[in-house]
């Protein structure tokens, strides 16, 4: 199952039904599960934690040291989930001693070109198009689509099923069930079709659309936005994930529903 021209390091721990093809190289200190295939002329470097039945195409990096002139060489790991496919040339670097890990969940498709920095959690059922990039330190829950060509800043968080418009340069945190797009970032609804497709019922989803309402788009403020919904809507795991989810923003979350113009409309 493992390829002639590809180099393991003696120290590299490779479950014994691992497929690897020709010139590939896993360095030290390395973990490969069950099942899992890699391509060719993919690089495994120290630290890398890589679940079981994953796919990884050829050109991928994984576990490179970070790009952060703050890391001191401190040992640290990238860990992927189980079911994850990793596309062509993707790029994940290590953790920095800021959360000594970079995370990726289990069942996320992470396609061509895409970069992960540092100290990145992300969640499960993920799916990155191509060339999106995340900065350092950057949360991402379960079930968040980002379209090709995303970059989201440092520090950032996106909330669970989460869609981001292709081309989107996210600079605030994005809360959990919405659309994002536009120049700036902005709510553009609720993701009502992911929800759909993830089995939550149609009065959930006029719930949450409800509560995105009071948010974005009468113009209160965020606080008395926040006040109306505790006072006038049931608790729900969804209306208290909104909740929290805005309370613990660090960078605040993007702005709210504006008109469109006709510079706007293509």
């Amino acid at each position: 199952m493992i390829h002639p021209l590809t180099y393991i390091h003696p120290d590299a721990k490779v479950a014994p039904n691992v497929k690897i093809d020709p010139f590939t190289v896993i360095h030290k200190n390395v973990e490969i599960g069950d099942g899992t295939w890699i391509g060719s002329n993919v690089t495994i470097m120290e630290g890398a934690r890589i679940g079981r039945n994953c796919r990884i195409f050829p050109g991928a990096v994984i576990s490179a040291i970070p790009q952060d002139l703050k890391y001191a060489g401190e040992e640290t790991t990238v860990e992927i989930g189980d079911n994850t496919t990793i596309r062509e040339y993707v790029t994940i670097n290590r953790g920095t001693k800021d959360k000594w890990k970079t995370v990726i969940g289990s069942n996320c498709l992470i396609m061509a070109y895409s970069h992960i920095a540092h100290d990145c959690e992300v969640g499960n059922y993920c799916v990155f198009s191509n060339n999106t990039t995340l900065a350092g330190h950057i949360t991402v829950g379960d079930h968040v689509v980002l379209a090709g060509m995303v970059a989201i800043q440092q520090f950032c968080k996106i909330g669970d099923h989460a869609f981001v418009t292709g081309g989107s340069m996210v600079r605030k945190d994005v809360p959990p069930f919405v659309k994002a797009a536009r120049e700036p970032l902005s709510y553009v609804g609720v993701n009502s079709v992911g929800l759909k497709r993830r089995g939550f019922s149609l009065e959930k989803i006029n719930s949450i659309l409800d509560i995105y309402r009071v948010i974005f788009v009468k113009g209160f403020k965020l606080s008395k936005a926040i006040n109306i919904i505790e006072a006038e809507f049931p608790a729900t795991d969804e209306r208290d994930e909104i909740l929290s989810f805005i309370r613990e923003s660090g960078r605040g979350i993007m702005r709210g529903y504006t008109s469109r113009t006709n510079d706007d409309i293509s």
